[in-house]
């Protein structure tokens, strides 16, 4: 990979994640200051807004990558790394759909159980990339230096 890649990889997982966690802590942590508001602070509409704007500059990143990283790895045999990338990369195609799907099914029950896989796969997504960080900044003979 290159720097580039790497940083943006990296940069726009993080501002997914962030916005991701914030929002999830709005809407689902706390409980609206007057019963009839609509939110739950006031700020939960921006962090939404941010975390949908900036979804797809992951998914861009992500793309720069899948050729020159991604499949070159998975055709090879015997990585350390491997097993991380491939829980990003499920999570990652997962909580991809799942978001996608939460701006089009309008279905209550559908909703709920999408939400609830998109926030699993989110933070599934967010632990297997920090793991694969790791494994990848430990293997490299970089690292020392």
């Amino acid at each position: 990979m290159t720097p580039f890649e790497r940083w943006s990889v990296r940069v726009t997982a993080l501002l997914v994640t962030v916005t991701g966690l914030a929002y999830g802590w709005m809407k689902y942590l706390l409980s609206p200051t007057q019963p009839w508001d609509a939110v739950n602070h006031p700020l939960q509409p921006l962090v939404l807004k941010l975390h949908i704007l900036t979804t797809p500059l992951l998914v861009f990143a992500l793309g720069m990558i899948a050729v020159g990283h991604v499949w070159r790895h998975l055709r090879e045999q015997g990585r350390a790394r491997r097993r991380s990338g491939w829980i990003a990369l499920v999570t990652a195609a997962t909580m991809i759909v799942t978001g996608y799907l939460i701006q089009a099914v309008t279905h209550e029950r559908w909703l709920f159980w999408l939400a609830m896989g998109h926030v699993a796969t989110g933070a599934g997504f967010a632990l297997g990339l920090l793991v694969h960080q790791a494994a990848t900044h430990r293997a490299s003979p970089r690292a020392g230096a």
